[in-house]
């Protein structure tokens, strides 16, 4: 019997972004709820016959979502605060869209919401799926949550899977996944607590789906690859007893993934589930313990080629290392398959025309993915003579990467080598670096600041595309963006910003520009992959060392500044980001990598010092991101992330100000860590969660200065003064007013101008308004 190929889900943009411009037609009321629905049949559809041609035999259904599975799920059960006004029954788009983009109040024709300045309601928290830059919106319970099915989802892609002629796995992502996902709102309860009254919901769901016809359904539970509690334990074996009870006839295959499941492996095998399916990438030494440990009737799906990174799969080597396992437990009984979902990696290597040809051998993206798959499975087939003749595109790829000269460059290893712990440390502690900031900058109490970007209008993309296609001039384009500069430095001059930003209107992503022109990137033209709704990114390639061979930003800072008296920040991307939000080698270590990078930005801030810039921003937004999802695990990543940061930043005088700033993630567990990172400003994601994540900084007595962001701007609301106001007052609870800037949640990249203006001019009302309650000497009284 040849062994099966299974897939746990695949890319949901389209191979052109399909979805991405179908959702701002709608929300813009360009195109109708229909037009919109037909759009994600269509993609459904390309997606499972694409799957099927790759040779898949197992294809998932109901992985495809709108905007975020998590909340797809969270809206399956009935998990919509009251505030969001839904009644009970099938959730409409309008309201599923409002829990993910926050809402004015005011519909357009198409029934999506038009941008306003009326209240509205806010969007769910959104924070980091696990360890990826994927987005998920965080769902709330409270502690006499009622749950109840809105509409089986699962049940009507699984029929019209079947009407299409496909036969389908569903997918569900797992109770207790999503009750550990989720938020405990109200009195101090743990969700997890709430499992007996959703499991009727998910009993009926699997019910259903096997009425139709179902014989297996996927669960994802990768909650089992964290450190769970006996409670945790507890409630999966009620959930999958409860599964195995009331619908026997229905098999479960058990998905975890993003690593080990380690001391959860007993808890994980002992449940009553036809299948368990590991992750064999991320964890490679858990094959095993499934050697010695699987039940000799389970079906076990082997997670054996990276869902989240673009490299070709060591087809030989793995065909070498499942050989145990397979004689053990059979070939019936084994399926192939990614680590994990193919969401994180681009659709299809093929449309990439232009990249570098010997780069591209060494790649495979999501439709690779599953010819690696099949590939492998083809290598199992009884009767082979030399299996491994199978491999041959592989083992060459392979050897041509181990050899190419492009890899490794000897001045970059041998300045690493030279490294000291003086190098990673500012000359002077905080407290005497702020006495000495304060002097140079003069600014006022609560100073307002943006992070970085300004709305980057269809004018800003169309020139850059231009210019890409040979039709604009160098020297036009830069005229044209050097325009754009001087306009948002005037207009934030004319609304009173304290520290202002050039708008980045040269840059394509805060990662991609400074790779661009970086040695050791590469690029593509169509590697899209989803970080949250319709926002997607283009993650470059780190296939070789790192370095710098000529300065990045400092010409546009020294314009913007030029143009000014008030201080213009530098803006830099942080080492740890720019590692986290690309394609990663992975013949280094990551930490080694990250290295390299710091010391790359570290030429570029001492060269914005010397010009002058006065201020320099450098981002880490993916720094809890990269968190190990173990605790035994957290303490080495986060010595070298935050020494890699400090690289980047400790060549400064101390009159010069580091800001950084993260947005979206839980701080708690960090915050040690955060506080090492020795910046003189941090700026952080507040507003969603009205203050609440600030918490972790206040309980902590952070030292340093801090914006914690007075609005969402993921949201087209634009917030009140007194909304603003407000949340500053909040953060007062816990920090001195001298130590609090003023800022919003975000960089404005991706909102419009109609929203941005009024916001910004609220924001700084509101600041002036807080100088008015708060004694001056206050900002003077912190750190003296």
């Amino acid at each position: 019997m040849t062994i099966k190929t299974a897939n746990l889900g695949f890319p949901r943009i389209g191979r052109h972004r399909e979805l991405k411009f179908a959702l701002e037609r709608y929300w813009t009321g360009r195109a109708s709820r229909d037009e919109l629905l037909d759009t994600g049949a269509k993609l459904r559809a390309e997606s499972w016959a694409a799957q099927k041609a790759r040779g898949i035999d197992i294809l998932p259904s109901n992985d495809f979502s709108f905007y975020d599975h998590v909340l797809d799920t969270a809206v399956l059960v009935g998990a919509i605060p009251p505030a969001y006004g839904w009644k009970g029954g099938p959730v409409d788009l309008d309201t599923y869209f409002a829990m993910a983009r926050g809402s004015t109040g005011t519909p357009c024709a198409s029934g999506c919401s038009h941008v306003g300045t009326d209240s509205g309601n806010p969007a769910l928290e959104m924070t980091k799926w696990f360890d990826t830059n994927y987005h998920y919106m965080v769902p709330e319970f409270e502690p006499d949550q009622r749950f109840e099915l809105t509409h089986n989802r699962p049940l009507e892609t699984f029929l019209e899977a079947e009407a299409l002629g496909y036969r389908t796995r569903p997918v569900l992502l797992g109770p207790v996944a999503l009750l550990k996902l989720g938020k405990a709102k109200g009195d101090d309860f743990d969700p997890v607590d709430l499992i007996e009254r959703l499991l009727p919901v998910y009993v009926r769901v699997l019910t259903e789906l096997a009425d139709a016809g179902a014989d297996w359904v996927q669960i994802d539970e990768p909650c089992l690859a964290l450190d769970l509690t006996d409670r945790d334990r507890r409630a999966l074996d009620l959930a999958y007893r409860t599964f195995a009870t009331e619908i026997p006839r229905l098999k479960i295959m058990l998905a975890t993934y993003f690593g080990s499941i380690g001391d959860n492996t007993a808890a994980a095998l002992a449940l009553p589930v036809a299948g368990l399916h590991v992750d064999l990438v991320r964890a490679p030494q858990q094959i095993d313990a499934l050697i010695q440990s699987a039940p000799a009737d389970r079906v076990l799906s082997l997670g054996i080629v990276d869902g989240r990174n673009i490299w070709r799969s060591d087809l030989a080597g793995l065909f070498r290392r499942l050989q145990p396992l397979v004689s053990t437990h059979g070939r019936d009984r084994i399926e192939l398959a990614p680590s994990c979902s193919l969401l994180h990696v681009p659709v299809d290597l093929d449309l990439e025309r232009a990249l570098d040809p010997e780069l591209s051998s060494w790649l495979a993206f999501a439709v690779q993915k599953l010819d690696e798959l099949s590939l492998l499975a083809r290598a199992f087939e009884p009767g082979l003579a030399n299996p491994e003749q199978v491999f041959s595109a592989s083992i060459d790829a392979a050897r041509a990467r181990l050899t190419s000269l492009r890899i490794h460059d000897p001045l970059v290893s041998g300045r690493l080598k030279e490294l000291t712990a003086a190098d990673s440390k500012r000359h002077a502690p905080f407290d005497t670096r702020r006495r000495l900031q304060a002097e140079r900058l003069s600014l006022p109490l609560f100073p307002t600041t943006t992070i970085g970007s300004f709305p980057q209008t269809s004018e800003v993309r169309q020139a850059r595309s231009l210019h890409a296609k040979g039709e604009l001039s160098y020297v036009d384009y830069v005229r044209y963006l050097r325009q754009e500069t001087e306009q948002a430095v005037r207009w934030q001059e004319e609304i009173g910003i304290d520290v202002l930003v050039h708008g980045e209107f040269e840059r394509n992503d805060m990662v991609q520009y400074f790779a661009e022109q970086l040695s050791g990137y590469a690029f593509t033209q169509s590697g899209w992959v989803q970080s949250y709704g319709s926002r997607y990114v283009r993650p470059p390639i780190i296939f070789g060392d790192v370095s710098r061979p000529y300065p990045m930003t400092v010409d546009w800072a020294t314009f913007a500044q030029s143009l000014t008296q008030r201080p213009v920040k530098g803006m830099l991307t942080g080492p740890v980001t720019m590692l986290q939000w690309s394609f990663v080698r992975d013949d280094l270590p990551r930490s080694v990598v990250c290295r390299q990078i710091a010391l790359a930005l570290s030429d570029e801030v001492t060269d914005l010092e010397a010009a002058g810039i006065a201020i320099i921003q450098i981002d880490e937004p993916a720094l809890r991101e990269g968190l190990p999802l173990r605790l035994a695990d957290r303490k080495a990543y986060l010595d070298w992330a935050v020494e890699c940061f400090r690289l980047s930043a400790a060549g400064v005088d101390d009159a010069t100000q580091i800001h950084t700033h993260m947005c979206y993630s839980e701080f708690n567990d960090i915050m040690p860590a955060i506080a090492a990172m020795d910046a003189d400003v941090i700026s952080i994601e507040t507003s969603r969660s009205k203050m609440e994540l600030l918490g972790a900084f206040t309980d902590e007595a952070y030292p340093n200065e801090i914006g914690p962001g007075v609005y969402d701007i993921h949201s087209p609301r634009v917030p009140s003064v007194e909304e603003m106001v407000h949340l500053v007052e909040k953060a007062t609870d816990g920090l001195a007013p001298g130590q609090i800037w003023v800022n919003p949640d975000c960089g404005l990249k991706t909102r419009r101008w109609e929203e941005t203006r009024p916001a910004l001019v609220n924001m700084v009302a509101a600041a002036r308004s807080l100088r008015q309650t708060f004694a001056a000497p206050a900002r003077e009284a912190v750190g003296a």
